[in-house]
């Protein structure tokens, strides 16, 4: 599909075409592992790659194949790979670039499975990584060594929200010949769109935003035709993290609706953040929609928008947060993010339970962070639903 067209067309059309067998306008769920050949020679030359097809699903699947051409269009990017979990994702983009003696650099502020992969499984591997306290492009220069081979990131990290410069850090990457991947699933490609900013590669828990409604699991690698095809040939089907159709088939229905849905959560987000800034028993706010917020401007220089997660600290610590988990009606006390309802978490005690005390300290995640992914449901009643938990 050309890709010229606007985000919204993409959204609904990009993959996916009428079934060339039966005319069937919704991409059909190939729920097979196998798919048979006509003949010895076609079986021979599908395995050898010689010849496009199909022959088992961790090697591909139509299913699959429609919901990569569509993530792929939305980032913009020249191929991508879709995988069963947003971890898959990480893990399987990360282990294409790193190999044992190999080093990464990474912001501190990180999903925590992704940096317990990187803090914890890497030096198994005979692989290392240095993680930077910064959001400045110079501390990232800075922690680069002679065998440094991969500068990892999120932005807006998870869950205090750190911005970092997307330009600034693929322009390091670039100037030293290390490649650049970014998690962009708080954004989504609805918000911010990473690979024109210069990045190598974008990966989603596609989980998240692009499924939208909660109800299947997935991921999603984004990058050059070249190093996708290294995924699938060298990472993916040795390792077997393989997306199901089915799974897939939803996460395309929920890309329909992502350029509709993505404006309403951030729009709550925002009334929210407001709302909870000035509110007497909140500490702090983190949400780079307000102006105080220190990644502000940059946000709004490389986000179409900023986004639906915000993280706040009640005042009294612990057992405040706690409280206003527990009273609260509307937010469901859920560890997930990018839902069309509305989610709480303390992530000290969930996403960020891996990562030691200190270095949570040390980024802001303290020990009564509450973090809520804002849904699409009307915001005067989530505000109420707050001012309710917090009347206490």
């Amino acid at each position: 599909m050309r890709k010229e067209y606007q985000f919204g067309t993409l959204a609904v059309h990009a993959g996916e075409a009428p079934c060339l067998v039966t005319g069937a306008l919704d991409t059909p769920i190939y729920q097979a592992t196998t798919f048979a050949s006509a003949n010895s020679e076609e079986m021979a030359a599908i395995y050898g790659e010689q010849k496009a097809g199909y022959m088992y699903t961790r090697y591909g699947n139509p299913t699959l194949h429609a919901l990569e051409e569509k993530i792929g269009a939305l980032e913009g990017g020249e191929a991508a790979l879709v995988t069963a979990s947003g971890m898959a994702a990480i893990s399987t983009a990360i282990l294409g670039y790193i190999k044992a003696g190999d080093h990464v650099v990474a912001a501190r502020s990180l999903y925590g499975a992704a940096y317990h992969f990187l803090d914890q499984k890497l030096p198994r591997m005979g692989a290392s990584a240095t993680f930077v306290g910064t959001s400045r492009a110079e501390d990232f220069e800075r922690a680069i060594q002679a065998n440094t081979r991969l500068i990892y990131f999120e932005t807006p990290s998870n869950p205090v929200l750190d911005i970092l410069d997307i330009q600034a850090l693929a322009s390091l990457g670039r100037a030293r010949a290390i490649p650049t991947l970014i998690d962009n699933t708080f954004a989504s490609p609805a918000l911010q769109q990473p690979l024109r900013l210069g990045v190598t590669t974008v990966i989603h828990s596609a989980t998240k935003y692009l499924c939208g409604h909660g109800d299947a699991m997935g991921g999603a690698i984004v990058g050059s035709k070249e190093y996708i095809s290294l995924l699938v040939h060298e990472v993916i089907r040795d390792f077997g993290a393989i997306l199901s159709p089915f799974n897939a088939w939803l996460i395309l229905r929920g890309i329909r609706t992502l350029h509709l849905r993505m404006p309403t959560h951030c729009s709550n987000a925002q009334k929210i953040a407001e709302f909870l800034s000035h509110h007497p028993k909140v500490e702090r706010v983190n949400y780079p929609g307000l102006t105080r917020h220190p990644g502000h401007e940059l946000a709004k220089r490389q986000m179409r928008a900023f986004g639906a997660m915000i993280s706040f600290e009640v005042k009294g610590g612990t057992a405040a947060g706690a409280t206003v988990m527990d009273r609260v009606k509307l937010f469901a006390r859920a560890a997930s993010l990018g839902d069309t309802r509305s989610l709480i978490v303390h992530s000290a005690s969930t996403s960020h339970r891996a990562v030691p005390r200190d270095q949570r300290l040390a980024i802001g995640i303290t020990d009564g962070l509450v973090r809520l992914s804002v849904g699409i449901e009307a915001v005067d009643d989530l505000i109420a639903d707050l001012d309710q938990a917090l009347d206490f």
